[in-house]
């Protein structure tokens, strides 16, 4: 073990590493607390702690008084339309609508969208689920003058395609922070987790190819069942010398 490494974490990078290379797959029984003491000479508490650390990333999960086993993979998500990204894996996604409304823009969405006092926005609140797992639930305001009748379209696919096809409208940026927060009651019961999971809050703004902000969206993912694949090209930023 790695000089100055706390034991827990590299009893946990070892089961890390061993999953990545797939010597463990999703769903197999991990040893137990006593059985992974004894393989790293360890005490048992030492073991909990990183059997609790692989838990808290998700990579693991317990079924007492069954064991710990081996989590699925998380989906990874570039930023952008749902519905797309699971299709773009192979996987089949699918949206539940639990709302969808007219309303008048409140003050936050009103600046989000670069929209006048008074303007209305048509909002829709949705599950989203990977092969039938519940993974997201997503809150998506789009300006009203851009997109009339949209509440009578169909609610199962892709916004952005429905964008595109219907409203003749061209996506070309989209921005989304990403956040780390505590699932709220009604929200852990939607997305079928225990109160007070993790969750990741993203919020995310589109702009088409006129510069108008054409969606925003704020939307709840489960933290365990979620990634997010960042990238940034370096080659346009000026790196000062080292």
């Amino acid at each position: 073990m790695a000089s100055g490494t706390p034991l827990y974490m590299s009893i946990a990078a070892d089961v890390r590493d061993r999953i990545a290379t797939e010597q463990l797959g999703p769903h197999t029984l991990l040893p137990s607390e006593r059985e992974l003491a004894e393989q790293h000479g360890v005490s048992r508490m030492t073991a909990r702690q990183a059997l609790s650390l692989l838990e808290s990333e998700g990579a693991v999960y317990r079924k007492p008084p069954r064991g710990t086993f081996v989590a699925e993979p998380r989906v990874r998500f570039h930023v952008g339309s749902f519905s797309e990204e699971v299709a773009r894996m192979g996987r089949r996604p699918a949206a539940k609508l639990l709302w969808a409304e007219h309303q008048i823009a409140k003050p936050a969405v009103r600046r989000a969208l670069d929209l006048p006092e008074g303007a209305a926005v048509h909002v829709f609140h949705r599950l989203r689920s990977v092969d039938d797992v519940p993974f997201a639930l997503e809150t998506t305001f789009l300006p009203a003058e851009l997109t009339p009748g949209i509440l009578t379209e169909p609610d199962d696919g892709s916004l952005w395609a429905l964008l595109r096809s219907r409203y003749g409208i061209e996506l070309a940026r989209s921005t989304a922070v990403l956040e780390s927060i505590v699932l709220d009651d009604a929200s852990s019961v939607q997305l079928g987790v225990r109160a007070g999971s993790a969750g990741t809050l993203l919020t995310r703004s589109t702009r088409d190819v006129q510069g108008r902000c054409v969606e925003y969206a704020r939307d709840v993912y489960r933290a365990d069942r979620a990634a997010f694949e960042v990238s940034e090209d370096l080659g346009a930023v000026r790196l000062s010398s080292v």
